[in-house]
């Protein structure tokens, strides 16, 4: 059986994708079998070179994105230089099928799963010992145990990587953060 993809969903990481695909997943959805295919970029500033390729002036497939609030300013002049648009403010975007993470995709997925939840999802990874190694860690001491959980995860390749389907597994699917629940939805 060919399956055509029809949709490309840029991310800037595979965490993003991986995330992305467990809530599709979770949600009873078969993006292969829509033809959604969820493309991690490498980065945000990659954005113009993917809308080159499956836009308007390449593939022309139906496109839309997840990306970090800091990254904002990039996925929106990858937007206008691909001709979608001209002085898009945020809402613009969404209605291109864009959407923001505040700050990003691991601040989203902790807030709204709560601390306890990732300190079981991060037990579950074997981890939780390390990351009460770093919360004593003199500079992390008094951050709040959002802020220290959003930097444990990115203090080892791989880890946002390997927690972010996780997080999205443990998630009550009526908390799902608004953009990732947002793009699957545009999609």
């Amino acid at each position: 059986m060919l399956i055509t993809v029809r949709t490309a969903v840029l991310v800037e990481g595979v965490s993003d994708q991986l995330a992305l695909e467990a809530l599709a997943r979770r949600r009873g959805r078969n993006l292969e079998a829509e033809g959604v295919s969820i493309v991690p970029m490498g980065g945000a500033t990659n954005i113009g070179t993917y809308l080159d390729r499956f836009g308007p002036r390449g593939l022309d497939l139906k496109v839309a994105g997840l990306c970090d609030e800091g990254e904002e300013g990039d996925f929106r002049r990858g937007l206008e230089r691909a001709g979608l648009g001209f002085n898009l403010t945020r809402a613009d975007m969404e209605r291109l099928g864009f959407y923001l993470c505040i700050a990003d995709l691991e601040d989203e997925l902790i807030r709204a799963l709560g601390v306890a939840a990732v300190e079981r999802v991060i037990e579950g990874q074997r981890e939780l010992q390390a990351f009460r190694t770093f919360q004593r860690e003199p500079q992390w001491r008094t951050r709040q145990p959002e802020v220290q959980l959003r930097r444990f995860l990115g203090t080892h390749r791989g880890r946002k990587i390997q927690t972010a389907a996780r997080m999205v597994e443990a998630i009550d699917l009526t908390r799902v953060p608004r953009p990732l629940d947002a793009v699957l939805t545009y999609v």
